[in-house]
């Protein structure tokens, strides 16, 4: 990596950690609805797999050494134990698939409205399908529900991580537009 590529990935990881100060809601089960799922696939499909998945890797560090990044000042290794670890695990593969995607399909589309509908595909694979089959496996593991509970579980997210699916692919046409960034 050169001095640009470690400035946008120190970038998309403080827009990860900004998008956390908005308070998380919680739901049923201990997971809570957060931004900074949006910030994970904004940093895949502005930044490429390696760029986007090492951004990513830098707030999962930070909250390891147990600075409060997470929606509602939470940090610390305790953090992967919880119920909700499978879900921020899963921030790094579906950072990368989300990145990995967006380089394969976008140039295949022509127009706002095609490169649009193909990132908001890659966002929605990476960031929302990588990251709940961690998030179901582990809650099932973790609080011995099982699948089947687990996955109702995460069933109301699937609506709003939509949602965030498409603002990010909006979002990353309009950066990429104003500035070239090599997906990397």
């Amino acid at each position: 990596m050169n001095t640009r590529d470690l400035g946008y990935v120190a970038l998309f990881a403080a827009l990860i950690v900004a998008l956390g100060i908005v308070p998380a809601i919680p739901l049923i089960g201990g997971v809570p609805i957060t931004l900074q799922s949006m910030g994970v696939m904004l940093a895949g499909l502005v930044l490429g797999p390696k760029r986007g998945a090492a951004a990513v890797l830098v707030v999962l560090a930070l909250v390891a050494i147990g600075l409060p990044v997470l929606a509602g000042g939470r940090g610390g290794i305790g953090v992967f134990a919880g119920p909700t670890a499978g879900y921020l695990v899963g921030w790094l593969p579906g950072a990368f698939v989300a990145g990995l995607l967006a380089a394969k399909l976008e140039p295949r589309a022509s127009g706002t409205v095609g490169r649009t509908a193909w990132l908001a595909l890659a966002a929605i694979v990476g960031g929302i399908g990588i990251v709940h089959a961690g998030g179901i496996l582990w809650l099932a593991f973790a609080t011995k529900a099982g699948l089947v509970k687990a996955f109702f579980i995460d069933l109301p997210f699937v609506p709003g991580d939509l949602a965030k699916a498409v603002i990010a692919a909006l979002v990353t046409v309009k950066v990429r537009d104003a500035i070239s960034i090599e997906r990397k």
